[in-house]
């Protein structure tokens, strides 16, 4: 029998063919392979513990050892060989079954298994354990170790190697895909082998706790279990749980998970393997963060207001007041937010245009800028899939701006580690300092102030060492959108290089909502302008979906909208400051409890099916096609249906007079007085505010998303001001930040940043930079604490 693998895959010559063959099969396969993946391809199973396709190759554990009774020069190895580590060679003869090599896996399996304890029934990994598979495939019948009279290995346990991550020594059997993991694809090396002989295992290296965004990883790879999850520990046998695939909520990468669940709840969530999106990894928030699912504040019915205060309704009767209350208000604006998949994006597309009537649509719940609906209509929209994750890797030069991968997109940043790390890829970043991710990239740093990126990326073009031609990738984040020209700066730069161009939002449903139109049409408002007209008394109505009011541009504004429009229809999942102002609150359907498509910043489409099948809680189509029905059956009646113009006589005080029952409340005290009005802002003159602020979220927040995984927030990494070394021997180590909006103290760091310059995390603190302090690229003061 022959095997070939060369030429159909790889676009490999037959002249770069290596012909070996493995017990008693010829394969082919490209020179350089090793002899574990060519007995792969030839559908040869050899065990193994260490070895792992995304990891370099290291012979830990011995398990794969193979006869190599020729190893392509007439002689053989003396001994067995790490069929992991060696690669092929023209004519090499392999066994892997013969005498020896079953000899040598037994006796490795044996080895193993002297000091491992045998707690399988209450091993998280029991059931789903490759050590237990192989000890039946590839073990002794018996063991030579006296049970009854031996005394095992054992370790106090178990170690927090960080408020995640759960390490039993005893069970370790020093693989190290742990330690390489950390070390090659995440770039944090915090633990690592420490001791020798009987008493090596992994440890916290240096005394530092194991900080990084991707430490779950550690869990799913690890080949026993000795790393195991806080929260997923002792809660469930694998033989117990249903799998289903998904696909993360929580950014644009479009990574695939699995969904682990048992008696209609997650317990579990792990990284999918997709090769050409996330190969095998993914981010903790996309692991551990689904803890919101089950939060006490999640709504479970129809809401309406009646006497100032909201009461449970049916749904009939709440698609009914929702009608009316819109047919009334004197125009509506839409406020989808990004979180919606593509169908829920069209839904509201359609609603807002067909049923309503109105290009007053904008899914940007967050700061923006009239120069990006342009440049997503010409760059992004309509685009299919574009730059890939392949191409990422492909690329000799990969520019970021207004894109911090790790923190706000940490697939994307994976990838361009692999890619760093193999010499194919170099990192260009505009950036106010090198953050720790870039580091990691060995990025090449432009140093840029908040505001100033337009130039930065024009200047570009003019240095022949950045290498921009079209094999080049710009990758934009969408808060470049708040930069002055930068968009337009940044097409101009792929024009004139060839670079190929692409948009990364922030949010796993923004570039659905792009596709789907949940952009203000001709004539329409943004979602400023909406606000704007709220308050003006131009639109009564407000439709808006899962917006948290601290993330817009200006959030005491959006609390001062919510409580002057005449009408409010909330479609949320928990209880938010939208909720308790709306006056119907319609619950909508989890990731889980949909089946649905998020369209990746690739521009790939990434469907997932329902899991649970939840009575309580409808998709935003099926609710918005409810209040439409509500609406033509109004229409049908002859009675008012929505109209952008409001209604002669109809002021915003009678609005919000008969909305509140004859009182019209201020936002303070609708919310309980936790909002400061617009009012009350901190009016220091701008030219007294020396430092530009920068800032972006981490990957770790406050985000509403992540609550409810005590474990997961106490891996955030702290908010810290980020400042030059002459300001912080100018101020200390803690530093009040002050902008026109409040301010904020915290810890103060020194960065590669410049002297006028101080960046803060946009959500770590409080309600948030945008709630608390400032808007980003805004003048603040900077005061020791």
């Amino acid at each position: 029998m022959t095997v070939s693998t060369g030429a159909t895959s790889g676009g490999v010559e037959k002249a770069d063919l290596v012909t070996l063959t493995i017990d008693g099969v010829e394969v082919s396969v490209p020179a350089g392979t090793l002899v574990i993946r060519a007995a792969e391809q030839a559908g040869i199973q050899i065990p193994r513990f260490c070895d792992h396709p995304l990891l370099a190759p290291v012979g830990a554990c011995r398990q794969c050892l193979v006869d190599v009774p020729d190893a392509g020069n007439g002689r053989g190895f003396p001994k067995p060989q790490a069929s992991c580590t060696i690669p092929v060679a023209e004519g090499m003869v392999v066994s892997t079954v013969n005498e020896t090599a079953t000899k040598a896996q037994n006796g490795i399996m044996e080895f193993l298994l002297i000091n491992h304890p045998l707690d399988c029934p209450v091993c998280d990994k029991g059931g789903e354990c490759p050590l237990q598979n192989q000890a039946m495939s590839n073990g002794r019948g018996e063991s030579r170790f006296a049970e009854s009279g031996g005394i095992k290995r054992t370790f106090p346990k178990p170690i927090h190697l960080s408020p995640n991550v759960l390490l039993d020594r005893e069970r370790c059997i020093v693989c190290q895909r742990c330690t390489r993991f950390s070390d090659e694809i995440a770039g944090d090396p915090f633990i690592a082998l420490i001791e020798r002989g009987a008493q090596q295992q992994i440890g916290i290296a240096e005394n530092a706790p194991f900080s990084s965004y991707f430490s779950g990883n550690t869990i799913q790879i690890c080949p026993v279990g000795a790393l195991t999850s806080e929260e997923y520990r002792f809660r469930s046998r694998p033989f117990d749980l249903v799998s289903t695939p998904g696909v993360t909520e929580h950014d644009s990468s479009g990574a695939a998970i699995r969904v682990d669940h048992r008696r209609g709840k997650v317990v579990r969530r792990l990284a999918g393997d997709d090769p050409e999106v996330n190969e095998e990894w993914i981010t903790d928030k996309d692991r551990f963060g689904f803890a919101y699912l089950y939060g006490a504040d999640r709504i479970t019915y129809p809401q309406i207001r009646e006497d100032g205060a909201l009461r449970p309704a049916s749904w009939l009767e709440a698609f009914e007041v929702a009608a009316r209350g819109l047919a009334a208000a004197g125009g509506t604006g839409v406020l989808p937010g990004g979180r919606l998949t593509l169908e829920d994006a069209r839904a509201y597309a359609a609603f807002a245009r067909e049923t309503l009537g109105t290009e007053d649509v904008d899914f940007r719940a967050r700061p923006l800028s009239a120069e990006e609906v342009p440049f997503l209509d010409e760059h992004v929209r309509g685009t299919g899939l574009g730059v890939t994750y392949a191409d990422l890797e492909s690329a000799p030069v990969v520019v970021l701006a207004g894109l911090e991968p790790e923190d706000e997109a940490g697939t994307i940043f994976l990838r361009l580690r692999k890619s760093v790390r193999a010499g194919r890829t170099r990192v260009v970043a505009l950036s106010p300092f090198t953050t720790r991710g870039l580091g990691k990239l060995s990025a090449t740093v432009v140093p840029t102030a908040p505001g100033d990126e337009a130039a930065a990326l024009s200047s570009l073009l003019g240095h022949a060492d950045h290498g921009l031609d079209s094999r080049a990738v710009i990758l934009v984040g969408e808060r470049l959108a708040t930069s002055p020209g930068a968009l337009a700066a940044a097409a101009d730069l792929a024009a004139k290089s060839g670079a190929r161009l692409a948009w990364v939002p922030r949010r796993a449903g923004d570039r659905g909502a792009v596709e789907a139109g949940l952009l203000p049409g001709v004539g329409g408002r943004d979602a400023d302008e909406i606000v704007r007209a709220v308050l003006s008394g131009e639109i009564g109505g407000l439709v808006v979906g899962g917006v948290d009011p601290d993330d817009t541009g200006d959030p005491a504004a959006f609390r001062a909208a919510l409580d002057a429009a005449a009408f409010v229809v909330s479609l949320e999942l928990r209880e938010t400051d939208v909720t308790r102002a709306a006056d119907v609150v319609l619950p909508v359907a989890a990731i889980t409890d949909k089946a649905g498509t998020f369209v990746s910043w690739e521009g790939r489409e990434r469907s997932f099916p329902q899991i649970f099948h939840n009575p309580q809680a409808l998709t935003d189509a099926r609710v918005l096609r409810g209040i439409a029905d509500e609406l033509g059956a109004l229409g049908s009646r002859g009675l008012d249906t929505p109209s952008l113009v409001p209604r002669e006589g109809y002021s915003t005080s009678d609005r919000v007079g008969n909305r509140l029952g004859g009182r019209a409340a201020s936002a303070s005290e609708r919310l309980g007085g936790r909002v400061a009005s617009a009012s009350e802002r901190i009016e220091t003159p701008a030219s007294e505010r020396p430092f530009k602020l920068a800032t972006w979220r981490l990957l770790l927040d406050n985000g509403a998303l992540q609550q409810g995984d005590k474990a997961l927030a106490a891996t955030a990494r702290p908010p810290v001001a980020r400042l030059s070394a002459a300001s912080i021997e100018r101020l200390g180590t803690t530093v009040t930040v002050t902008g026109d909006r409040g301010s904020v103290t915290v810890p103060a760091e020194v960065a590669d940043i410049a002297d006028d310059v101080v960046w803060l995390p946009t959500s770590s603190t409080g309600r948030g930079l945008l709630a608390d302090v400032a808007s980003p690229g805004s003048r603040v003061e900077v005061t020791g604490a």
